[in-house]
């Protein structure tokens, strides 16, 4: 008979806890000290290897926090605090002081005098010109006789090296209330002046992920010429409004529902999303869209006074991409 001391006992647990300890551990994955960092892992590979485990690490724990955050929910019941709210950069806005308030007399007056007013009174109608720059490459081209097809009343031509200030006196005198140019770098469509007539004001716009028709998947038949509704959405601010009202007097007056055709202008931090549809009624409540193209995406470089003038010009609002006060939560549309 094996006599065992009252002290030994306790040893041998405090091992068996050690070791489950340990095997815990193994199980869950390394574990780091406190004060790791993977930039001190001098070589490459072992260095991505471990900045993968350590992002795979906390996937894992941030789905395990969901699960127990959604599991007290379903014990609390009706009982459950409200969800938070993830913060975004659209709700973390910083307040623009120049917001548009639609019933402000100031904004209304603004509205009756401006460049725009006789448009809006419907004493003129659109009437636009798109041209490009010299020697215009095959989508350049392209993206002008579709940008013709959504806009009525448009009509493309070519400069032949013919300068900006010499083409607008000739437009204002054959009647047209606008000109666009359709800028080019590498055979790829990159800027857009956009100047109304006969007093301005020029807004210039940098293009991006410019999609034709052939290049989209799931596209509508080639759009009618039946005048399109037009949707303006987000413009909030001062120079918003000044903008969303540019884009408005493209369009004529009265749309033809007929068509059930839409150009929508979407300013989301800045970036303005062009999306042109044709709506279907499916029944009472369903409603299915197919977009017809091309699309772009524009952002303001600046807007100018008056017609076009590169040396004399007076800007009213310029782009500065290292303004001290730059923030990426203050929008400017």
């Amino acid at each position: 008979v094996k006599l065992v001391k009252p002290d030994e006992a306790p040893v041998q647990e405090m091992d068996q806890a050690e070791g489950e300890e340990t095997e815990k551990k193994s199980v869950s994955g390394p574990c780091f000290p406190p004060t790791f960092s993977v930039s001190e892992i001098k070589n490459k590979q072992r260095r991505h290897a471990m900045f993968l485990k350590l992002k795979e690490e906390k996937r894992k724990q941030k789905l395990e926090l969901k699960k127990k955050k959604k599991k007290e929910r379903k014990a609390l019941g009706d009982q459950a605090p409200p969800k938070e709210v993830p913060k975004t950069i659209e709700n973390q806005r910083i307040y623009d002081e120049t917001t548009v308030n639609p019933e402000d007399e100031e904004v209304a007056f603004d509205e009756g005098t401006d460049e725009f007013s006789a448009y809006f009174s419907r004493l003129t109608n659109p009437k636009v010109l798109i041209t490009t720059s010299d020697r215009p490459r095959g989508r350049t081209v392209r993206f002008c006789e579709q940008l013709a097809t959504v806009i009525p009343h448009a009509h493309v031509y070519y400069r032949r090296g013919l300068a900006l200030k010499r083409v607008i006196p000739q437009c204002v005198s054959r009647g047209f209330t606008y000109v666009m140019v359709i800028n080019e770098d590498r055979k790829v469509p990159n800027g857009l002046v956009l100047c109304h007539l006969p007093d301005g004001p020029t807004a210039h716009f940098k293009v991006s992920n410019v999609r034709l028709r052939k290049e989209m998947k799931r596209r509508g038949k080639d759009p009618t010429e039946h005048v399109p509704e037009v949707i303006l959405n987000n413009f909030s601010t001062r120079l918003g409004h000044s903008i969303g009202r540019l884009f408005a007097a493209l369009f004529p007056h009265d749309p033809q529902f007929v068509g059930r055709q839409v150009a929508t202008f979407h300013n989301q931090r800045d970036f303005i999303f062009f999306r042109f549809h044709r709506y279907i009624f499916k029944n009472e409540k369903k409603v299915g869209i197919q977009e017809l193209g091309p699309r772009f995406t524009l952002k303001l470089r600046s807007l100018q006074k008056g017609t076009f003038d590169s040396k004399f010009g007076e800007y009213e609002w310029v782009h500065k991409r290292h303004e001290m006060d730059s923030s990426r939560r203050k929008f400017h549309l």
